[in-house]
C-alpha cells in the first residue's frame, strides 16, 4: 500500500525551518541545504516542494502573515463590539510589533524579507496590494482630513519601531510609549 503523504504539512515543516534559519541567521543564510538541515529532511525533498529560493521565501512570508493576522484578530476580538478607533489602531499596531516571542521571530523574518525584496523588487510585488489596503483601512479610522498621508506616516512609524525593537535600540515599553504619543497627536480633540 502506498504511503500517504501530507504535502501541506511538509511544506509547513520546510517553511518553519526556513523561518528559523532566517530568524536566527538572516536571509543570507537561507539555502536549500540549510533549510533541509533545519527541517531534518533531504535537500531533494525541499527542492520537490520549492523549486527556487524565491518560492520558499514567498511561502514563509505567507506563513508569517497568517500568524500575524491571527495575532491581530485575537487581540481585536478582546476589545468587544465596536471599539473606539484609537483603541482599535493601538491594539492592531501593538499586535504587529515584534514585542516578544513569536512576534519577534516573525518580525525578523519579515524584516529580512523586506531587505531581500529591496534588491529583488519582484520578490516583494505581492506585498503591495495588502499594504495599500492596510493604509486605506487605517486612514478610515483616523479623524484627520489627510487620512491617507497620516495613515502612511503611522504605518511607517510602526515599521521604524519594529526595526528599533529588533535591533535592541528600544524596549517594548519605549516603543508603545512612542506609539501612544503619535496616536495622541492624531486623535487630538
Amino acid at each position: 500500500m502506498p504511503k500517504i503523504v501530507d504535502h501541506d504539512a511538509r511544506r509547513r515543516l520546510i517553511a518553519d525551518a526556513l523561518m528559523k534559519v532566517a530568524a536566527d541567521q538572516g536571509l543570507e543564510a537561507v539555502s536549500l541545504r540549510h533549510v533541509a538541515a533545519a527541517a531534518g529532511v533531504s535537500v531533494g525533498m525541499v527542492q520537490h516542494y520549492f523549486h527556487t529560493k524565491d518560492e520558499m521565501m514567498a511561502f514563509a512570508l505567507a506563513a508569517v502573515m497568517d500568524r500575524t493576522e491571527t495575532r491581530i484578530r485575537t487581540a481585536v476580538a478582546g476589545l468587544g463590539e465596536n471599539p473606539p478607533p484609537r483603541l482599535l489602531l493601538r491594539t492592531m499596531i501593538a499586535a504587529l510589533l515584534p514585542l516578544s516571542g513569536t512576534a519577534r521571530d516573525d518580525g525578523r523574518v519579515a524584516l529580512a524579507f523586506l531587505a531581500y525584496a529591496a534588491v529583488r523588487p519582484e520578490a516583494g510585488a505581492g506585498l503591495r496590494p495588502g499594504t495599500g489596503q492596510l493604509v486605506e483601512f487605517v486612514a478610515g479610522l483616523l479623524p484627520d482630513p489627510h487620512g491617507v498621508a497620516s495613515a502612511g506616516a503611522l504605518l511607517a512609524l510602526m515599521e521604524g519601531l519594529g526595526v528599533y525593537l529588533l535591533g535592541g535600540q528600544m524596549t517594548p515599553d519605549q516603543a508603545l510609549t512612542a506609539l501612544d504619543a503619535q496616536l495622541d497627536l492624531l486623535f487630538l480633540p
